[in-house]
């Protein structure tokens, strides 16, 4: 019997704060968009016709109830979603600099995300996933790690497969230390890794992709595929030695570039649901990298992320050109 889930999500469901001009006062204007990295990946997933599911924790607030109506919206079973009483919905305000990249101000001391335990993970969605997708924001502090642990284990007894986005956001750790440590161990569990170029970098110590990557592929041989993210570079692709490298698809009406990665990432689990995971070619490595650069460089025209993600349709026309 097939699983009922393609793809099950565990993290931050957050409201990204994102700048949108300025009031007749001269005050900042910010626009409360539904955001938190796993439910972005899940988003561009259902829009490409898959089935999922997300396991996380918001505050039973405002936003609280804005994030479950947005998710839901947007097809994602919000099934193992819980409404905390006690804890209020993650904030992230995003401040978009000249050259396009961004700073974030989090307000989550402790927010709702955090708080999520073990005995509030889903068991039947882990069970019934194909693929268990995680970043590192669910490993920061210990109530929330001890969660995602046991989500993990439990979906490697169920036999999914495991995708890992580190998505470091410094800020949110105690230490970098603690950052490194509980990234290597998502990286120790994961068969599809998903990483920038300043997070391979810095996680590695190398001056090179070349380096980092070797590193990595060293150090963790549970890894299949290695997607590196290279922003206005494109983005590479390695399975063992095989490995490729795809140019971006630069939009002259560029906003900002949050959910870019994550749109990248939910195309490759798309690729991979299609295909199984496999020992790619260069020319299925490039076929996978050249619709996710497309579908990625289409969401960084618009604000936001969850609620604004690509159509095939539109991946598609950007294709053709």
């Amino acid at each position: 019997m097939g699983k009922q889930y393609d793809v099950v999500a565990l993290g931050e469901l957050l409201i990204d704060f994102t700048d949108n001009g300025k009031s007749q006062q001269g005050n900042p204007l910010m626009e409360a968009n539904p955001g938190g990295a796993p439910c972005n990946v899940l988003a561009l997933l259902q829009k490409l016709g898959k089935k999922t599911g997300f396991i996380g924790q918001v505050g039973n607030d405002l936003f609280g109830n804005m994030l479950e109506d947005a998710i839901c919206k947007v097809g994602i079973d919000a099934k193992g979603l819980v409404k905390s009483n006690e804890y209020n919905t993650t904030l992230a305000f995003v401040h978009t600099l000249e050259d396009g990249d961004r700073e974030f101000s989090f307000y989550r001391n402790p927010g709702a995300d955090m708080m999520l335990s073990s005995k509030q993970v889903n068991v039947e969605m882990l069970e019934q996933a194909k693929i268990f997708h995680f970043g590192s924001l669910s490993m920061t502090d210990d109530v929330v790690r001890e969660a995602t642990k046991y989500a993990l284990q439990l979906a490697k007894k169920a036999g999914a497969i495991i995708s890992f986005d580190p998505n470091l956001r410094e800020p949110l750790w105690y230490s970098l230390e603690l950052a490194k440590e509980q990234i290597s161990y998502g990286m120790s569990k994961c068969d599809i890794l998903k990483i920038s170029d300043n997070e391979i970098l810095w996680f590695t110590g190398e001056n090179t992709y070349e380096k980092a990557v070797n590193a990595l592929q060293t150090q963790f041989s549970n890894i299949q595929l290695l997607l590196l993210s290279l922003g206005k570079e494109g983005s590479r692709a390695y399975v063992g030695d095989v490995f490729v490298e795809v140019s971006p698809f630069l939009q002259k009406n560029t906003i900002e570039t949050t959910g870019a990665g994550d749109t990248f990432c939910g195309c490759v689990l798309n690729y991979v649901l299609d295909h199984g995971i496999q020992k790619f070619n260069k020319e299925e490595l490039t076929e996978m990298l050249t619709f996710a650069n497309a579908a990625a460089a289409l969401i960084t025209t618009k604000k936001g992320a969850l609620a604004v993600m690509p159509e095939r349709e539109e991946i598609e026309a950007l294709l053709g050109k």
